[in-house]
């Protein structure tokens, strides 16, 4: 069982939604996804943990990489609930998402080397032009541009 947090250790969503440039709906809404939890104070009032400045931080950062807020949620699991997570804890989420952004940046590069050579296939060589699809087989294999997307991202 966690020690209740001291009362200065608390701040009111008015203050994170400052803090944290975000507005209280946004607020609301990581709350509602089970991304953070408020403590309630005896008129039912939110009030959040200061280091909860850190976690919706990170979830800011989280989504513009990519992550889904289930793998959001996954990795704000790992943390400590009750005190500020250390260099250690963030760095072993922090070796979880780099993998994902190592992924991300070959699918982009990737994209851009192939995108050199195509405009969306008003090419004039079916010879070289990865998007020919003679007898639609690309179409066999799913919706969206399945040739220039890595299969993470298509």
């Amino acid at each position: 069982m966690t020690a209740r947090p001291h009362r200065n250790d608390l701040i009111p969503i008015g203050e994170m939604a400052r803090r944290t440039g975000l507005a209280v709906s946004a607020i609301r809404f990581y709350e509602d996804k089970r991304l953070i939890e408020p403590v309630r104070t005896g008129g039912n009032q939110r009030r959040f943990l200061r280091s909860d400045i850190r976690r919706v931080s990170f979830i800011m950062i989280a989504q513009q990489l990519g992550l889904t807020l289930g793998e959001i949620r996954e990795q704000l699991a790992q943390l400590p609930h009750g005190r500020t997570p250390n260099a250690r804890d963030w760095k072993r989420i922090s070796s979880v998402i780099r993998k994902r952004i190592d992924a991300r940046i070959a699918a982009l590069a990737k994209i851009r080397e192939d995108l050199d050579g195509c405009i969306g296939c008003g090419c004039l060589s079916l010879k070289k032009c990865a998007l020919y699809n003679a007898g639609d087989r690309w179409g066999e294999k799913g919706a969206g541009p399945r040739v220039m997307l890595p299969p993470e991202v298509a």
